[in-house]
């Protein structure tokens, strides 16, 4: 928990040269407001607050992460970039040690960007915290890192970068998937075969107030963290939770997030969605700012009547209790259901999923195949298509492979030709390479 004044890192990019629409609930207001309320407050002059210009990520920084078949610069536009820049320059301030903490106030959002990109997903092309992790992690000597997820909307494409990966612990908390976008993050999914249980899934009820996230995180996500051992902790710090956002059926409020800042004590945040413009968004930002920094937060009140008063219906209290019951038992048994995983003959996992972009109007077919290993995240091998196109492959060698995974995605990038693709990509992360053939 935060309680001492901390040297916090901070990125303000509002991205003036991108939006969806002039009117969409992703534009450059959602932080020109919170620029605004900081520098109303004074934080910038704060001696503990520095803040730091973003520059863009390389192509090849997003090739640590993305295989974009179509190329990074049909994906993904200059603020994109930026955004994802913002984040990383914060994790490089972070590990010289100029910082204790960062908050990246960065826009476009990333966690609905999944490992293959053939477009935009939820607003988002590229996954700036991925990006900014893989970074760290190819560079510097991180290995273990939790990501906990905030934002009302299950970070599915986070999820999907890390699903294979046993050194990074993923948890979403988000309200339940049969209610809103992308309709993903139920309990049962967990991780891939060589990752069971570092992926956490927390759905919970529409109308969960501040006492039901706030105990989520006490009693379920900390015992977690502190059972992982994480050396490196970030927040997809979406804010869509909260009473007054247009697009979800939440009711946090803005010192409940400061709250929840202040339990997690994140390293790094980094802004994902959050659309109630005027009437959030200032007061959420300000509040986890002060959180970061240690300062009190008592005073940070919105503006506008809490339909609800902040009382959470015992019906909404039970259920997220029975949810963290499950999730922690489910957490205890992680070691037993990866050997029952391991116990069978095949080489490979294999999974076939459809996925819809929404921004294209337009579904991938994907198979994936991961090679069992007990050693590393496995091998991974990715046919993938959009429509009626023509079928690519990616395939991935994980940071730290073991020599047989490595020589079997080799292989298997080699040998595509023969077996029809279009084209074949190769994400090689130990020699820190990005092959198309």
């Amino acid at each position: 928990m935060l309680s001492a004044r901390h040297e916090t890192g901070l990125v303000l990019f509002p991205a003036f040269d991108w939006a969806i629409e002039a009117t969409h609930p992703e534009r450059e207001e959602r932080l020109l407001y919170t620029r605004d309320q900081i520098c109303e407050e004074g934080l910038l002059d704060l001696e503990g607050v520095r803040e730091y210009r973003p520059e863009p990520v390389s192509v090849a920084d997003v090739q640590r992460v993305h295989f974009c078949p179509s190329g990074v610069e049909t994906v993904a536009g200059e603020s994109h970039r930026i955004a994802a820049g913002g984040a990383l320059r914060l994790a490089r301030a972070w590990h010289a040690g100029d910082i204790e903490r960062g908050f990246a106030l960065v826009r476009p959002p990333g966690h609905h960007a999944q490992r293959v990109m053939h477009g935009g997903r939820g607003f988002c092309a590229i996954n700036n915290e991925a990006i900014m992790i893989e970074a760290l992690r190819q560079q510097h000597d991180i290995r273990r890192v939790a990501i906990i997820d905030t934002d009302c909307h299950h970070g599915d494409g986070t999820q999907d970068i890390y699903w294979h990966d046993p050194d990074v612990l993923f948890i979403s908390i988000h309200q339940d998937g049969r209610t809103l976008y992308p309709g993903t993050g139920f309990m049962d999914e967990q991780g891939g075969p060589n990752a069971v249980g570092t992926t956490v899934n927390i759905p919970l009820p529409p109308r969960t107030s501040d006492a039901g996230y706030l105990e989520i995180v006490r009693d379920t996500v900390l015992p977690i963290l502190e059972d992982f051992e994480p050396e490196l902790v970030i927040n997809s710090a979406g804010q869509d939770n909260h009473f007054a956002d247009p697009l979800t059926d939440m009711d946090f409020s803005a010192r409940g997030y400061a709250e929840l800042t202040r339990l997690l004590a994140p390293d790094l945040a980094v802004l994902e969605g959050g659309y109630s413009i005027e009437s959030a968004l200032p007061y959420i930002n300000m509040g986890i700012l002060l959180a970061m920094t240690g300062l009190e937060s008592d005073h940070v009140v919105e503006p506008y009547r809490r339909p609800s008063g902040g009382v959470q219906p015992e019906e909404i209290t039970e259920a997220v209790r029975r949810i963290g019951t499950r999730t922690r038992a489910v957490w205890a048994k992680r070691e037993q259901r990866q050997a029952q995983l391991h116990a069978v003959s095949d080489e490979c996992a294999h999974r076939t999923r459809e996925i819809y972009y929404d921004t294209i109007d337009a579904f991938e077919h994907q198979h994936e195949a991961v090679r069992l290993c007990r050693h590393c995240g496995g091998a991974l091998r990715i046919a993938t298509r959009i429509g009626d196109g023509p079928q690519t492959l990616a395939v991935h060698v994980p940071l730290y492979a073991c020599d047989d995974c490595r020589r079997a995605a080799l292989r298997w990038f080699e040998l595509a030709p023969d077996e029809g693709f279009a084209a074949a990509f190769l994400q090689d992360r130990p020699a820190d390479r990005y092959l198309i053939r």
